[in-house]
């Protein structure tokens, strides 16, 4: 892999530089999930069990047509990993209130505990990240980050649907 640049390069999507990124975006992936693998391990779970919890403790009483809508997964993907985190004490399903074929998800206390044991592995990488880096590399951080999802993905950061949103004018 080649050195990272100090300096900002003008011509920076060279394939050489956008290789450079995507190598950077494979090794960082691997590294943040490393020690969220090694918890999940010890309950016989993997990353899409992670993803559910996650969610379910970022939107509580998230119903199961919207964390299908976030994972981008299938309900029968969806269904084993959450049939497993039910059983297993770790999500509650309750029936919708207004509509009662919606089924609601909460982690229960038990879920929670594991939810704050990955989320504060993770926060802890990204937070001496963040200090390391400086705002203004957050912010283009952040940017590149919206801009490599898909356009209905970005929505959820632009409209307002995600807990943290980005300025709409922040959109190029």
């Amino acid at each position: 892999m080649a050195d990272i640049k100090s300096g900002v390069n003008p011509l920076f999507l060279r394939e050489e530089d956008l290789r450079q990124a995507m190598e950077l975006l494979f090794f960082a992936y691997r590294d943040f999930t490393a020690e969220p693998d090694q918890v999940l391990a010890n309950y016989d779970f993997g990353r899409a069990h992670h993803r559910v919890i996650y969610f379910v403790g970022r939107h509580p009483s998230i119903t199961v047509k919207d964390l299908l809508k976030i994972l981008g997964i299938t309900k029968q993907s969806l269904s084993r990993v959450l049939g497993q985190l039910v059983r297993e004490g770790f999500i509650a399903q309750t029936t919708g209130h207004s509509d009662r074929r919606q089924r609601l998800l909460t982690l229960t206390e038990k879920g929670q505990l594991l939810e704050r044991e990955l989320v504060s592995m993770q926060a802890r990488r990204i937070s001496n990240a963040y200090r390391i880096a400086g705002p203004e590399a957050v912010e283009g951080f952040r940017q590149v980050m919206v801009h490599l999802m898909n356009e209905t993905t970005q929505e959820r950061f632009l409209d307002g649907t995600a807990p943290e949103r980005l300025q709409a004018g922040e959109r190029r």
